[in-house]
């Protein structure tokens, strides 16, 4: 009669333990779990003048009177001084969370452009002036980002115990990615007669006109794409 009290108890700790496993692995899923205080059929918040114009225009605004929307996030304002692209800009530039010095060293790369595009704009004649200067920062790193997304990328790709670095089209987002990533490493490249954000700020006007370090990198990564195009279909087989 001992030995069977005391078998069942055992059964009954195990079982005990099992089930306190199980309950704390679903408050873990639980927890984990992203959830958000408005249902799904609450609407993302239009908070752009450019957009709420446009969907004046288009008759998007007399459908949305009655839809619930979603309040809009700290950062998400219809300031003319706001930038998704140069937000985005300066996390990529944030390390280990310190977003107040990426800030600060985007705005003082902002400024040294600001300055560089007045100089230009009055030196030259003025019927000149507005067609060739850009001087807003926001607008030239843009055109910065644009003129250094690349097309195409290599990836490893193995074949018969053979890595061949076959050419593949890019997406715009992973292209965007690395267009911030070559204008930052340009940027901190060693250098003892200049600063970060003097070098990036230089960067961002070359690649601005299509020229430049970052620039080159691109071209010199799509020629190495021509040069593997005999390994292109290995991307399908």
């Amino acid at each position: 009669m001992a030995a069977l009290v005391k078998i069942s108890s055992s059964i009954l700790s195990i079982v005990d333990t099992k089930l306190g496993f199980l309950l704390q692995k679903n408050v873990q899923i639980i927890s984990s779990a992203k959830m958000s205080q408005y249902p799904k059929y609450f609407v993302e918040p239009m908070y752009r003048t450019e957009e709420q114009n446009a969907a004046y225009e288009s008759g998007q605004a007399q459908e949305r009177v009655l839809v619930p929307c979603r309040a809009p996030l700290s950062e998400q304002t219809s300031s003319e001084f706001y930038n998704a692209q140069t937000k985005k800009f300066i996390n990529h530039i944030m390390r280990k969370g310190k977003k107040v010095l990426a800030r600060e060293l985007v705005e003082k790369a902002f400024e040294v452009i600001k300055k560089a595009q007045i100089e230009k704009f009055h030196s030259l004649p003025t019927e000149k002036r507005s067609e060739f200067v850009i001087k807003d920062p926001n607008q030239l790193l843009h055109e910065a980002v644009q003129n250094s997304k690349p097309i195409m990328i290599l990836t490893p790709i193995k074949r018969g115990g053979v890595k061949y670095q076959v050419p593949v089209p890019v997406a715009d987002k992973i292209a965007t990615v690395l267009a911030y990533k070559w204008l930052i490493d340009a940027g901190k490249e060693k250098d003892r007669t200049a600063r970060f954000h003097d070098k990036l700020a230089w960067e961002i006007m070359d690649a601005a006109n299509n020229t430049g370090r970052v620039v080159k990198r691109k071209l010199d990564l799509h020629k190495q794409c021509e040069t593997n195009r005999a390994y292109a279909h290995y991307r399908w087989s």
